[in-house]
């Protein structure tokens, strides 16, 4: 693999991230839940159109992961602590960190998790934070690999589904 660049995410990419982030999604989590609320989820809380729009409303900072000319993940931040878990400490979280099946393995993860560690040390935070779903054994050993450690938990409904997600911190 040649080498990843990553860059904040501009208005011309809203399709593109949508459509991989829709992409990214299906692939990392269709083999563990049905069809129905993997449909349910994808057509109600994750519609190409409702991502394009989070994209165009800066909801959170986006950025994108590109080999040459082709995305192959992406990540999007939100400054704040949603929880109050945190105390006066200032906090940053990754809302969402994905990378393609086909570069999975391959560096990309790492190199995007380096530019959130960067990001977030650039915006002065001390703490950054992330939710994962507590059956994603991979995801869970790559952000304890990173230094996270497990704070806390919430529910994630994923169509009809409540599921338990994982809240993990890691202070920069």
């Amino acid at each position: 693999m040649s080498g990843i660049i990553i860059r904040p995410v501009n208005m011309n990419d809203a399709a593109t991230i949508a459509d991989l982030s829709r992409k990214t999604f299906y692939e990392t989590f269709a083999q563990y839940n049905t069809k129905e609320n993997m449909d349910k989820f994808m057509n109600e809380q994750f519609t190409r159109e409702g991502l394009i729009k989070e994209v165009e409303e800066s909801n959170g900072y986006f950025f994108m992961a590109w080999d040459d000319e082709k995305p192959v993940g992406y990540v999007k931040m939100h400054d704040g602590d949603r929880y109050n878990a945190f105390g006066n400490k200032s906090s940053v979280e990754i809302v969402r960190i994905y990378a393609d099946q086909s570069v999975i393995g391959k560096g990309v993860g790492s190199a995007m998790m380096q530019f959130c560690l960067d990001e977030a040390k650039r915006m002065n935070r001390t703490i950054i934070w992330l939710g994962v779903w507590e059956k994603n054994d991979r995801a869970i050993a790559f952000y304890e690999k990173w230094g996270f450690k497990k704070f806390g938990k919430h529910d994630f409904w994923l169509g009809d589904d409540r599921q338990t997600d994982w809240l993990m911190m890691r202070e920069l």
